[in-house]
């Protein structure tokens, strides 16, 4: 097939872009590169720098590549900032949505996979997460998500649109040359390991009074790289619907800190801190109806190897893709 990408230049469009052009399809890729990486696109696929704020950008992108099916990565991911800044969330995650839905339906492409999120879930009254469990986001970034598969699902009505909506959970590791760079960076495993490289005196846990074993926040931690592979055999399915990608598996703030202290032999200092706004508790996958639907279930299901992907890439790259050794 032809695929456009939208945010092919980021952390988990890339891995895809590269899983999509390894099975034999044809890749563009659409970014805007305001968060993208030029060391992070694949050579082998066409780029198109563009904003899907601006309608016309993505129509002109959309004819000039004429894809089978679109992958749709572009989107602002940051719950605090959402939860300080809706308004950013909502135009650029949803109004930009509806311009790459708009050029789909005037392009005659039906065909969308769509990287969602867990965080449409908000705090689940039980776990593990499955995809009947309402959605009720807890932030704006959550919010813009489900609005955006909502959007797609009148689509789909009225057009005859045939979505995928992929909730995934915490994105994490890295492979080979491709791994986790962002401005503003807010996950544990990248901060824990600037620790264990010298750039940061501790590693801040925000919050160690939550309903949980030890206080701190339980995640569900997947790959890239099955990630990259589940959006693979998703735009390759005849399946349209939501999907939970993630390992069934959930593994608390303080148990990475530790599994982090066991790869790199660094002691990494941590200090707990207040909430931030808008993070849930606990949130756990049931991944079964991915394994039934498409046949994708997790590999990369220890701490320590995802982990030991991530101090790879990062010990190669100590400042990011600009400070590669």
């Amino acid at each position: 097939m032809k695929i456009l990408v939208t945010g092919g230049a980021g952390y988990i469009g890339s891995c895809a872009t590269k899983h999509l052009l390894d099975a034999g399809h044809q890749v563009d890729v659409f970014d805007s590169m305001e968060l993208g990486h030029p060391e992070a696109l694949d050579p082998r696929a066409r780029l198109f720098v563009g904003d899907l704020r601006n309608d016309g950008e993505i129509l002109e992108a959309m004819r000039a590549s004429a894809p089978d099916a679109v992958m749709h990565f572009a989107a602002y991911a940051l719950v605090g900032e959402s939860s300080a800044n809706p308004g950013k969330y909502f135009r650029n995650n949803d109004a930009g949505g509806i311009n790459l839905a708009d050029a789909m339906e005037r392009c005659g492409v039906k065909r969308i996979v769509f990287s969602s999120t867990c965080a449409t879930y908000g705090q689940p009254d039980a776990m593990p997460i499955t995809e009947e469990t309402p959605q009720r986001p807890t932030n704006p970034y959550g919010e813009s998500k489900l609005a955006f598969e909502r959007m797609l699902s009148w689509y789909a009505a009225i057009h005859g649109f045939r979505p995928v909506f992929l909730r995934y959970f915490n994105a994490c590791g890295a492979e080979g040359n491709l791994g986790e760079d962002h401005a503003v960076e807010t996950h544990i495993i990248p901060n824990v390991l600037k620790v264990a490289l010298g750039q940061k005196e501790r590693v801040d846990i925000f919050g160690g009074d939550y309903p949980t074993p030890d206080g701190t926040c339980v995640r569900d931690y997947v790959h890239i790289s099955d990630l990259a592979r589940a959006h693979l055999m998703a735009i390759e399915s005849d399946f349209s619907g939501a999907l939970n990608l993630g390992t069934g598996r959930g593994f608390s703030v303080k148990e990475i800190v530790e599994a982090a202290r066991r790869v790199t032999g660094h002691p990494i200092p941590a200090a707990v801190q207040a909430r931030r706004a808008g993070d849930p508790a606990e949130l756990v996958s049931d991944p079964r109806k991915a394994r039934e639907t498409i046949g994708w279930s997790a590999e990369w299901t220890e701490p320590e190897r995802i982990i030991a992907s991530a101090w790879q890439w990062h010990r190669a790259h100590p400042c990011g893709y600009a400070g590669k050794r």
